[in-house]
């Protein structure tokens, strides 16, 4: 996300645009520019220091004659007779919500990595264009008016302190969460055009981003940055929607991840991580179904701590509901007088 799109066609040539206004320039100051944004041969881009050295002066002069240099273009009257060159890279900008991911934009406009360096320089140097900074929340990214792109923002923000870190989403609940947010912020009555835009904000989103399975979390979150065989495994019982038994665990994060996991390893980790409860011989659920831990004789008490006194079919019903035991176990355990004891209407009380 975003979806892929068709490159668009320009109506004029990038590396011939800035071929011309460069050339307004002396050599020393073209050379910089080219070096510092990648416009010539190679499509790699020179530190200030590096191009510092080659000219034996500090990275701060270097710096110094770029800004020059971008002015003097600016002021040139090439700069002017390009002016349509601009504009239509606006509206490029604009069709893609005025707010736009830096490399997604240019992936999408050229597929070439030094046209791309080219249509970057452009923006640099068009008026209309602000550059957002790459932060701890956002990417690098373009945009043609700063006070929507601020809204933008901020409603990203809002839409990512309603996750914990534990949820998971598909990419239509996100979608249709985040155009619940942006209501008054966009007005449109086209709701397949609103959602291919708010595809499209999202990806200015550091905080936020998918797991392999195409669901959707916080991006620190264990369920999107896998670290291990227990996050792997939760996912793989989350998709599953009921227990397994960690043989099928570890195929199923074979299937789905494409990584080797051990039966035996898979299980020692299961067991050791509260996100998991063993129902049964071997079989797996995830506590957020509502299992609780312990064996079946703390699963009985904590029935009865939360219920009340119960008869034995009534309880043998709930405790399969949590744990996958033969009935036998659970009247063994009923007989334990140090755990429970019978009312005088023949019902288990702790």
């Amino acid at each position: 996300m975003p979806k892929t799109q068709a490159k668009i066609n320009l109506s004029f040539k990038p590396k011939e645009v800035t071929k011309k206004l460069l050339g307004v320039l002396s050599d020393r100051a073209q050379d910089i520019l080219i070096k510092r944004y990648g416009l010539g041969k190679s499509s790699g881009h020179l530190t200030l220091e590096a191009i510092g050295g080659e000219y034996g002066i500090t990275r701060e002069r270097v710096r110094q004659i770029e800004n020059f240099a971008i002015t003097g273009i600016k002021k040139s009257p090439e700069f002017a007779k390009n002016s349509p060159t601009f504009a239509e890279l606006k509206e490029i900008m604009n069709e893609f919500g005025g707010v736009v991911h830096e490399i997604e934009f240019l992936n999408t406009i050229a597929s070439d990595k030094g046209l791309q360096n080219h249509i970057h320089f452009l923006l640099v140097l068009g008026d209309a264009f602000i550059k957002i900074k790459e932060s701890e929340d956002f990417h690098h990214g373009w945009t043609v008016d700063q006070a929507f792109a601020d809204q933008i923002h901020n409603s990203i923000k809002n839409l990512c302190s309603n996750f914990s870190e534990d949820d998971l989403v598909s990419e239509t609940e996100l979608v249709d969460n985040f155009l619940a947010e942006l209501k008054g912020i966009i007005k449109s009555t086209n709701e397949t055009s609103d959602k291919d835009l708010a595809r499209k904000w999202l990806a200015l989103s550091k905080a936020i981003s998918p797991n392999p399975l195409g669901e959707w979390g916080l991006s620190k979150s264990p369920n999107v940055k896998m670290r291990g065989i227990r996050d792997y495994a939760f996912l793989v019982l989350r998709r599953h929607g009921s227990p397994m038994h960690f043989n099928e665990v570890a195929k199923g994060i074979e299937k789905l991840f494409g990584k080797k996991a051990h039966p035996a390893t898979c299980h020692n980790e299961l067991i050791k991580d509260s996100r998991f409860v063993l129902v049964g011989r071997g079989l797996y659920a995830l506590s957020e179904w509502g299992y609780n831990p312990g064996v079946v004789a703390v699963v009985i008490r904590n029935i009865l701590e939360k219920e009340g006194a119960m008869t034995k079919e009534e309880i043998i019903n709930r405790v399969l509901k949590e744990r996958y035991v033969k009935e036998n176990t659970i009247l063994v355990n009923l007989q334990n007088p140090s755990l429970f004891k019978r009312d005088t209407e023949g019902r288990y009380e702790i």
